[in-house]
């Protein structure tokens, strides 16, 4: 439970929340932003016109535009929060008509807005897109390596045994096409999906692996690459917080025990790790300088800690909560823009520690951070 003093600054981020989206959606309301330009979000589809259509239209982060504004429709009953939403996901469509450019981020795109509208409004074509995803999901399912595979062919690298942590978010749309259909064949997959990342991707420590190469013939564990972390063998932070979240997320879908217990061992490590001032570096095992970060990873940390809170017995609580409100109120005090000429929440969001779009905003950041606001308030909007 929370304190009385976070409960009312709970209540000021999401009035500051509310402020700032209420301007920012009716800029943005024709848009699938991703980052902003000069403080403007910008409109993923346009971005590489021509190119292949998992950088434009099938882009893995094109669903979050749509779950901030569930989100908001959720928590102020505002009508143009949902018909923003529903404009965003009739926009994928095109998605499955280019087909080559989804991969195995599809439940990062029609969970937060086909499953979302589904369950709001009971839309017969949402479900039809949800079920339509998730199939496409499953078919990437390795039944040699127990892993639904990552990507798609990249020119000069054999990707074909690839799976990686992110994925742990995107199988909920599996557990949801189960409870949907009535068929066990998604949850299977997505069980032993889960299964296989217990085993060859999280390490005694509770830190993660962000790739493993698997045999696609025989399924055997081949090697462990660094990913978008700061080595192999090293701690990216968004992948811990993926872990983190992700075994959560199974844990919430079947009820079973070892999935809870390894994501709270990947949160003992993640908050062991927390720096004194709060803020999440890129890799928790990368050089003091420069001292880059990573503000997404702090959020979606913080979403997964409130959940593990949720699951534990009362003296674990605490330890779970406190972590998550350091966390979000370092994110309120050093990285939210809360001005509101400018379309973002959050500042520097790192894509990867190898990649020059460090320290920028980035829309699943400011996603995961109002849904862990919304958390801390009940009665939240559960899309996962």
């Amino acid at each position: 439970m929370l304190l009385a003093n976070d409960r009312q600054w709970v209540s000021d981020v999401i009035a500051k929340i509310t402020a700032k989206m209420d301007v920012v959606s009716e800029r943005s309301q024709y848009k699938i932003p991703y980052t902003t330009i000069n403080g403007s979000h910008d409109h993923r589809p346009d971005m590489k016109p021509g190119s292949d259509p998992a950088d434009g239209i099938s882009w893995w982060t094109n669903g979050f535009w749509g779950g901030m504004m569930w989100l908001m429709h959720h928590e102020t009953g505002n009508e143009k929060y949902k018909d923003i939403a529903v404009r965003s996901e009739e926009l994928l469509d095109e998605c499955f008509h280019s087909f080559f450019g989804l991969h195995h981020d599809v439940g990062f795109m029609w969970l937060p807005t086909s499953v979302a509208n589904y369950r709001v409004t009971k839309n017969p074509e949402s479900r039809k897109r949800a079920l339509h995803a998730a199939n496409l999901l499953a078919g990437r399912f390795n039944l040699a390596g127990g892993f639904i595979r990552a990507w798609n062919d990249l020119e000069g690298t054999d990707t074909r045994g690839w799976a990686i942590i992110d994925c742990m978010l995107n199988i909920p749309l599996l557990y949801w096409a189960t409870g949907e259909t009535g068929d066990p064949r998604y949850k299977h997959i997505a069980m032993r999906h889960a299964d296989t990342a217990m085993s060859a991707f999280v390490r005694a420590d509770g830190s993660v692996n962000h790739i493993v190469e698997f045999d696609p013939y025989e399924g055997s564990v081949l090697r462990t690459y660094g990913g978008q972390g700061y080595e192999d063998g090293s701690s990216w932070t968004r992948g811990q917080s993926w872990g983190l979240y992700g075994f959560m997320m199974s844990f919430t879908h079947t009820g079973r025990q070892e999935y809870l217990d390894t994501a709270k061992r990947i949160a003992h490590y993640f908050i062991a790790n927390i720096p004194e001032n709060g803020i999440i570096p890129i890799d928790f095992r990368q050089p003091k300088e420069p001292a880059y970060e990573d503000s997404t990873a702090a959020a979606i940390a913080a979403c997964g800690l409130i959940e593990i809170a949720k699951a534990v017995r009362e003296h674990e609580k605490d330890l779970y909560l406190n972590a998550a409100l350091k966390l979000l109120k370092t994110l309120d005090a050093s990285c939210c823009d809360w001005k509101l000429e400018v379309d973002h929440l959050l500042i520097n969001g790192s894509a990867a520690y190898h990649n020059p779009d460090r320290h920028t905003p980035i829309i699943y950041g400011d996603y995961y951070f109002m849904e862990a606001i919304f958390k801390l308030k009940g009665n939240d909007l559960y899309l996962w």
